[in-house]
């Protein structure tokens, strides 16, 4: 039997994660004082598939391995809260079982696409100092295709990782990557906060585990440019269709 190996693993992030703070839970912050926080925000992560791009990374490598309608479902069903992220992520790569050279295929021949206005919010943070990070349930090499085209470092992508046999066969995925899981985007936040010492990370994004990696995070904005998920919409206190919303509020200061 061939050995596994990762190839999407270009920089390893080999960290202690704390479990979340068993304070007593805050007040709901008010929408006036969300834009606050926002405004100034150390650190502001962003959720990548229908976020920073306009796809689903996994559903579009389920098109492209021929079992796209069933995989689509899977993700909307994860997406709405109704099944744990590593379930549904477990069941749907079991479905496409892709190679290595089909991963690699896929983004030379249909790279992802950026959501109009992500690439000026992005800057326009830098420019204030902000860090920026990548914070997604996708795969590592997609997601750090879509952080080089925003000039966010890849030590500040935080994503799965596929493996691979050595001949290029699909392997499973890595496990212990806090993304697979359910609650895994507000143990990265509580990571970069113990070691950055930010003060105050916001996180945005379409999907119900970003929208629960508040708290720890300390503002979640809900984006529905791309697809608009019910139970986000619902729920979240701050909800913007459009980047230039956030662009707009970065200017009232």
């Amino acid at each position: 039997m061939a050995q596994e190996t990762v190839h999407y693993s270009h920089s390893e992030k080999d960290f202690i994660l704390s479990p979340h703070s068993k304070k007593a839970p805050k007040r709901m912050a008010s929408l006036m004082e969300m834009k606050e926080i926002f405004r100034s925000a150390d650190a502001v992560c962003f959720d990548v598939d229908s976020t920073v791009i306009r796809e689903e990374g996994i559903d579009e490598l389920a098109k492209f391995c021929g079992v796209g309608d069933a995989v689509a479902e899977m993700t909307r069903r994860a997406m709405g809260g109704t099944v744990t992220f590593k379930a549904a992520l477990t069941a749907r790569l079991g479905l496409i079982r892709p190679s290595y050279e089909q991963v690699q295929k896929l983004i030379s021949d249909n790279p992802p696409q950026l959501t109009p206005g992500i690439r000026e919010l992005v800057s326009r943070l830098h420019q204030r100092g902000v860090q920026v990070f990548l914070v997604s349930g996708g795969f590592q090499s997609i997601v750090e295709h879509v952080a080089l085209q925003l000039n966010i470092p890849t030590a500040n992508v935080f994503a799965n990782r596929l493996k691979f046999y050595f001949n290029g066969e699909y392997a499973g995925f890595d496990e212990t990557q806090p993304t697979a899981e359910s609650g895994g985007k507000g143990k990265v936040i509580s990571h970069l906060k113990e070691q950055f010492h930010f003060k105050k990370v916001v996180m945005i994004g379409d999907g119900a585990t970003d929208m629960e990696a508040c708290p720890p995070g300390d503002c979640f904005i809900g984006f529905g440019g791309n697809v608009v998920r019910k139970q986000v919409k619902e729920k979240a206190k701050w909800y913007i269709t459009h980047f230039d919303e956030l662009l707009k509020e970065l200017e009232e200061r």
